[in-house]
């Protein structure tokens, strides 16, 4: 019988791709603005985001955790000039956060994502920690969860402590016989060991674990979960 009471799970890269999944959320969001706004931004290059994005989290450290504001930031960055009403300017940021949001909730489940859910909801306490905004009861999967964690309800990113410490409040489950499931090695993997809860690492990619020299249990496709789990944890 397995001592694993609870299992908690990172959602993005961890149940789909988040890559292509938020290009196209970025591409589709732009659209919409321009066609509101009824006429071409110029949204600079990748590089032009990602130091708007820098400053914007250095003037307020919040939005490294609260990525909402942080989108609705950027999106008045870029917007703000055609605005003279602040009231219609912060309705139509609003408006423009929602279309991103239903365009990063699009997400293509990786195979067996589900399945797997559905059998291990049936014996153990699952949960969700992610550093991201995805909702689960958004995406058809809320119900085989007893909870869902995100950075904005704890104020802070995986992997500090502050998740797995939630999640042990909300389930009244020890460290010890919680098991985290995440694609990332820092984020997910060696977050949750340095508390003591056991680990499977998601290696899709099955790049090799250069971390430490106690690589982590790992499975590449969902269709293993199952079986690896028992091998290790008993089922």
């Amino acid at each position: 019988m397995s001592k694993i009471k609870l299992i908690t799970f990172d959602l993005d890269d961890t149940f789909w791709d988040i890559k292509n999944t938020i290009i196209r959320a970025e591409k589709n969001s732009r659209k919409w603005v321009e066609k509101k706004i009824g006429e071409e931004i110029d949204w600079g290059t990748f590089e032009d985001f990602i130091k708007i994005r820098n400053n914007l989290i250095k003037k307020d450290s919040s939005l490294e955790y609260d990525l909402g504001l942080l989108r609705k930031k950027i999106i008045a960055h870029h917007t703000k000039k055609y605005f003279k009403n602040k009231n219609d300017l912060n309705i139509f940021i609003n408006n423009a956060f929602e279309y991103f949001l239903k365009e990063r909730h699009k997400i293509t489940f990786y195979d067996d994502v589900q399945s797997v859910l559905e059998e291990l909801s049936r014996k153990y306490k699952l949960g969700v920690l992610t550093n991201g905004n995805a909702d689960i009861n958004k995406l058809k999967i809320g119900h085989m969860f007893d909870f869902s964690i995100s950075s904005i309800d704890v104020k802070s990113n995986k992997p500090e402590k502050n998740h797995f410490l939630k999640a042990q409040e909300l389930s009244k489950v020890d460290f010890e016989n919680t098991l985290h499931v995440g694609d990332h090695p820092i984020n997910d993997i060696l977050g949750a060991r340095k508390l003591g809860i056991e680990v499977m690492w998601f290696n899709l990619k099955k790049i090799d674990w250069v971390i430490d020299a106690n690589p982590p249990i790992q499975f590449t496709k969902w269709s293993e979960f199952i079986e690896i789990f028992e091998i290790n944890h008993g089922y």
